[in-house]
């Protein structure tokens, strides 16, 4: 269980950042030649990016969700991101290739991602009485103090 870190926090990445969300839908619950494997490529990516800090992954979370499940990302840039996707030595590769060939033959299992680039004062966050997550856990978690007591004061 992770520790409840008392107080309230905002996180502060070093300067550019990204947010990758990415996931799957299960569209037919009786279909599971198609969501198994789909499940274990986006396992497979996780490990591999949780196991290497060099790829740029600063960190994220594991979403789950009727029918589906996903992941909160953050990023050092695009450029890391792009990189991994298209390393044909890394997982995503190999499963892009299976859910293209596979899945165009059926919608049993939908695929979605959304790519965020946040510049230093474009983005705001406070963290009370919780463990470290999400960008809190990816960058440096800090104490709020009285020049970031409001969202505004944290924001540019």
């Amino acid at each position: 269980m992770p520790r409840i870190v008392p107080g309230r926090f905002r996180a502060q990445p070093d300067g550019d950042f990204v947010v990758f969300l990415l996931g799957m839908r299960v569209n037919r619950l009786f279909a599971p030649r198609r969501t198994i494997p789909t499940f274990r490529a986006m396992l497979a990516m996780m490990r591999a990016l949780e196991s290497n800090p060099s790829h740029g992954y600063m960190g994220g979370e594991r979403l789950l969700f009727w029918r589906g499940m996903g992941y909160l990302q953050y990023w050092r840039s695009f450029d890391d991101l792009e990189r991994f996707a298209a390393n044909p030595a890394e997982p995503h590769q190999p499963a892009w290739a299976w859910f293209n060939r596979v899945m165009r033959a059926g919608d049993a299992v939908g695929v979605w991602h959304e790519t965020y680039h946040v510049r230093p004062g474009d983005y705001e966050v406070i963290y009370n009485n919780m463990p470290r997550f999400g960008l809190g856990r990816a960058a440096s978690h800090i104490a709020i103090d009285r020049a970031h007591d409001r969202a505004r004061d944290r924001l540019g």
